[in-house]
Parts: structure tokens; C-alpha cells; sequence
């Protein structure tokens, strides 16, 4: 395995410290086998400058410098011997380590004969001498110098903490056993969490017994009571199923975590050892990691979690989403199969993970997998739409998938680009099909919604159009064809007409690579539709046209290349259609909740 870590610019400094010739890294590499031996790599290191010319000939000059200083001596002998040996020795350049290992004890053979000399270089000729004689220290030191910044990469990464059992946390304790235990170095499971939850709560469990031993109720009752309090506004922040108030009750040697929800009518008050398997995993984890991440051994560590939540209902489980984004700094990575646990606020951060006999296991950040590895993104997707759909109160529903995603898309670069982009208020949802269209019209309007409808323009669409006129679910206005966004109007068009006709070839014959492989794709020009001109020519072929596959590949270039994908004419086309959409969607607002009057 191998991973590629940043540096901040403490780590550059630090690393400086260790490497001096490391100006220009900002990245390391890291890698670990199975038999535990780790790897450290500086990939954008660059290597010491060494030139074998330059060297030679600056070389020479030192040692015709030390022959013109022994000429003004009464025995030149000395130093002319001395400026031989040294050129003979500091001109092997076989490789720089060699050089170099040669070269430092002439140095300081050198040197050490001009002293006893005292004989001296002029400034120039020092620094000559010093250029080279520093070009060798810096390559025979250079070793041990990446080994000290090797080891100290090793030593500064963030510690990884996998969890895949959650702690459990008894809702009835012995402080007088803990404490005997504590004394004894014989800590169970059970007390290190004890000793987490009393670090949260700010409880000291030793001031507790001397409290009782000196018959001090009321301080003790003080102290528990503030803890209650404390406890209880976190959970009532961080667990949204109902507002729960925590309770710490001392009976002697005991303090038992009772809990209560104080919007029911008796009030009636549960060990937490009697409450849902739910809340008492939610409740340990809180504990846990609030203990652990705030000063405790995991606190700048990566923490690693196998399948989270897994005994919580869905919107508790939205909550514990919530509770990683705000409560930690940690960098935190989780496996999960619920829908629920898909970050759909940032779809980005998700990587699937996919086990083929041939590959073994892949993951990625591409939505790639079988139907098992994508149910749960799938499932996730599809519940963020459907609850999307009564967020916003300006609606623009548009006929599949694949329509949203350019739509999005294309007004998001729109935005980028300060040109003219989708109006921000509206929440467009595919509604799976024109022959859908209907019902989600219903669906929203009945929810007194703004409502606007875009349509391709075929035979099918103008059919859905006359049945919601006649059903009188919306005003003819708020329904938008594609082909208003064309001059002349043509009489069919699809969203992907909007595109370069052979910009959509170009991506329909990369995202069917394989399946063109040797084979030529032949489009029929009296078609008037792209979509359905590559579905024709493809079923020709015999190969099936999925629209999801260009698509997926549009999204990807808008990501990277979108001045390739956007032609002038198609942004023309798109700035119109969405000026349009917009002039609708203005006068559906100003006419409030009134669809059929003028």
C-alpha cells in the first residue's frame, strides 16, 4: 500500500531541518508491505547538482592556485605536492559518491597543508574551493540525511485508530470498585470507558469519594447536577429523534446514568442500560470519541470506522453524518452499506469498493460496481430527491435523469462563467419519463408549489403537454419546450440538441469504445433528433443506446475540459433556454398561488 501525504508548511520546515536541499518538496510518499517494512519517497526531491566539467575545471584552478601561492614560498616542494594529490584525487568522477568520498579527505588534506604553510588563497580562490569542497559534504551527508527525514516522516504521520467493535458503556457504576481497581493497574473495558464518560461530564470520580467520605452531600449532588446539565445539551444538539435529558444520580458508592424524556407525559426516567441498543450506541460513542479526539491518544489521529450506526434508525443516523462534519477535526473514514450514511451533501468524499475474482478489490471515487456495491448511492440519491422535492418552493421538472444532469451541469459552469445560469431557487427533479411528468406535476402543485415543466419536443412530450393543460394542472406559459431555445424553432429537439452534434458523437463513440472496437458507427442525418440518431445507428450495430453513458462522460469533461464540450452556439442556446425558464418562472412568482388567473 501506498499513500501520498501533503505537507503544511510546519512539515516543510521541519523536513528542511532534517534535508536542506528539500526547497522544493511538498508532498511524500509512504508505503507499508504486508511483512511491515515501510518505504518513504520524495518524489519531487531534485537531485544535487552535479556537473563533472564544472568540476573538473574549477578544480584546476585551486590547484593552480596553490601552485602560484607555493612559488612565493622558500620550499615550494610542499604545496606543489600537495596541489598534485589534491587534483589527482578531487578529478575521479566515476560517480558523485565515489567523487565525493574521495574528494572530502583531499579537502581537508588541503587545507591542512596551506595551514602548516600558512599559506593563504585569495577570496575568490576561497570561494572556488568552498563551492566544491560543500558540493562534496552536502553528497556523502546526503544519506544520512534522508534517512533522518525518512524516519521522521514515519514518526510524524497521523496515527490510524480502526474501530469495528463500539464500546459499550454501563449505565450503573461502582465509583469504590473503580477506583480499587484503578489503584491495582487492573482497569477492565468497562472502566476506561467509565473514566472517558466522567472525563466528558468533568466528573472526578476519586473528589466524588472524598466528597462522601466527608458527608458532603450537597457539593456531590452539585457536581453530578452540572454534569447532567452539561451532558444534556450535547445530546439534545447531537440526537434530533427527540429531545432526551441526561441524568447522573448518586446513591453512595454508585453513580447510574439515568435517562428521561421530558416531552412525555409521565416523564418517566430509564437506566441507560434499559434504553434502545440505538441511543445506548450512540450515547458510548459520543462518549468515546468526544474523550479520545479531545486531547486523548486520538486526537490528531485518522480515525477508521467499520460500519457506524448500524443500530440506528435512518434520521438518527443522518444525525451521526452530522456529528462526524462538526464535532471532529479528525479525518474520518467509515464503510457503511446504509443509504443513510451516504454523504449526498458531499458526494465527492464517497469511494466505491468493488471485490472481482480478476482484480481483486478496487475502490474509487467513479460510480462503478455491480448493483450490490451502487444500491446503497442508489438508494441514498434517490431519497435525497424525494426529499428535495418539498424543499424548495420553485420546481422545474424536467423529463429524465439524464436532463437534470446536463441542466445542472451546464448552469453550474453558467454561474462559473458570469454568464446567464438556471435561477438559484429552483429545485429541478427528473421525473423518470414524460409519461411521469404528470403525476409529479401533480404531486408538487397539490403542495401549492411553483411548478414549471421542460419538455423535449416530440410527438410524445406535445401528448403530455395537452393532458396537464386539460387536467388544468398548470398554466400553458409554465410549460417550456426545448426547441424555444432554437432559431429557427425546429420541430423535434432534445436536451442534448443543445449539444454540438459532433461533440455528442464524439462522446457517444469514447463512452462505446469497446463495443465500436472495428466498427463503424453510421448516422442518418434525415433524423432530426442526435439522441435518436446514435440510438438507430447503434441498434444497426446491435449494440443497445443507454443516454446514462454519454452523459456520465459529459459530467466528467464538464469537470476538466468544459471550453471542449461547450461549443459558442450551445452556450447560446443554453443562456436562451434559461432566460426563459427564468421570465416563466418570474411571472408564476408574482402571480402567488393563482395558476389560472391572469
Amino acid at each position: 500500500m501506498s499513500t501520498t501525504w501533503e505537507l503544511n508548511d510546519d512539515d516543510k520546515y521541519a523536513l528542511l531541518e532534517l534535508l536542506p536541499r528539500a526547497t522544493s518538496v511538498a508532498q511524500l510518499t509512504i508505503g507499508r508491505t504486508y511483512g511491515g517494512i515501510r518505504t518513504v519517497g520524495f518524489p519531487e526531491l531534485k537531485s544535487i547538482p552535479f556537473d563533472e566539467a564544472d568540476i573538473k575545471n574549477k578544480v584546476k584552478k585551486v590547484a593552480a592556485a596553490v601552485r602560484a601561492v607555493a612559488q612565493k614560498q622558500e620550499d615550494p616542494t610542499t604545496l606543489d605536492t600537495a596541489a598534485d594529490v589534491f587534483e589527482t584525487a578531487t578529478s575521479i568522477t566515476k560517480t558523485r559518491e565515489t567523487w565525493a568520498t574521495v574528494a572530502e579527505p583531499a579537502f581537508k588534506s588541503l587545507r591542512t597543508t596551506l595551514a602548516g604553510a600558512d599559506a593563504e588563497l585569495t577570496d575568490k580562490q576561497e570561494e572556488l574551493l568552498s563551492e566544491i569542497e560543500e558540493l562534496a559534504e552536502n553528497i556523502t551527508g546526503d544519506k544520512d540525511a534522508q534517512q533522518k527525514a525518512r524516519s521522521w516522516a514515519v514518526t510524524t504521520i497521523p496515527k490510524f485508530i480502526y474501530i469495528d467493535e463500539y464500546p459499550d458503556l454501563a449505565g450503573h457504576q461502582d465509583i469504590a470498585a473503580y477506583i480499587q481497581r484503578k489503584s491495582q493497574s487492573q482497569l477492565n473495558d468497562s472502566d476506561k470507558n467509565f473514566e472517558k464518560l466522567c472525563k466528558v461530564a468533568g466528573l472526578d470520580p476519586e473528589g466524588l469519594q472524598t466528597l462522601l467520605g466527608q458527608n458532603d452531600h450537597e457539593t456531590r449532588n452539585q457536581l453530578v447536577n452540572r454534569a447532567s446539565a452539561v451532558v444534556t445539551a450535547e445530546i439534545k444538539r447531537l440526537w434530533k429523534d427527540r429531545a432526551l435529558k441526561i441524568r447522573f444520580n448518586l446513591d453512595a458508592h454508585h453513580l447510574d446514568t439515568i435517562i428521561s424524556d421530558p416531552t412525555s407525559t409521565y416523564d418517566v426516567e430509564i437506566n441507560l442500560n434499559e434504553r434502545s441498543r440505538g441511543f445506548q450506541w450512540f450515547f458510548a460513542f459520543y462518549i468515546a470519541f468526544s474523550a479520545d479526539t479531545d486531547g486523548g491518544h486520538a486526537e490528531n489521529a485518522v480515525i477508521l470506522l467499520d460500519e457506524p450506526g448500524l443500530y440506528l434508525h435512518a434520521k438518527s443516523q443522518s444525525d451521526l453524518l452530522r456529528h462526524f462534519d462538526v464535532d471532529f477535526s479528525n479525518q474520518i473514514l467509515y464503510s457503511t452499506h446504509s443509504p443513510f450514511m451516504v454523504p449526498t451533501h458531499a458526494l465527492d468524499s464517497v469511494r466505491t469498493v468493488n471485490i472481482a475474482e480478476g482484480a481483486g478489490t478496487t475502490v474509487t471515487n467513479d460510480p462503478t460496481g455491480d448493483a450490490k456495491t451502487l444500491f446503497p448511492l442508489q438508494a441514498a440519491l434517490g431519497y435525497d430527491l424525494a426529499q428535495s422535492l418539498f424543499i424548495g418552493p420553485n420546481n422545474l421538472i424536467v423529463e429524465g435523469v439524464t436532463d437534470f444532469w446536463i441542466m445542472s451541469a451546464v448552469s453550474a459552469y453558467m454561474i462559473e462563467t458570469n454568464r446567464t445560469s438556471l435561477n438559484p431557487t429552483l429545485t429541478m427533479t427528473p421525473a423518470g419519463g414524460a409519461q411521469k411528468v404528470s403525476y409529479m406535476v401533480a404531486l408538487l402543485t397539490s403542495e401549492s408549489l411553483n411548478v414549471l415543466v421542460l419538455l423535449d419536443t416530440e410527438r410524445d412530450s406535445k401528448a403530455t403537454k395537452a393532458e396537464l393543460l386539460k387536467s388544468r394542472l398548470i398554466r400553458e406559459q409554465n410549460v417550456v419546450f426545448v426547441s424555444e431555445a432554437f432559431t429557427p424553432t425546429p420541430n423535434e429537439a432534445d436536451i442534448e440538441d443543445l449539444l454540438d452534434p459532433a461533440i455528442y458523437e464524439s462522446l457517444v463513440t469514447e463512452s462505446y469504445s469497446a463495443e465500436l472496437k472495428g466498427r463503424t458507427l453510421s448516422l442518418n442525418a434525415n433524423i432530426p433528433r442526435i439522441a435518436r440518431r446514435i440510438e438507430t445507428g447503434l441498434s444497426d450495430l446491435g449494440i443497445a443506446f443507454h443516454k446514462t453513458r454519454p452523459t456520465r462522460l459529459f459530467l466528467k469533461k464538464m469537470a476538466s475540459e468544459p471550453e471542449k464540450i461547450l461549443s459558442d452556439q450551445s452556450l447560446i442556446q443554453f443562456e436562451t433556454l434559461f432566460e426563459l425558464i427564468n421570465s416563466r418562472l418570474d411571472k408564476q412568482v408574482s402571480r402567488g398561488n393563482k395558476p389560472f388567473e391572469v
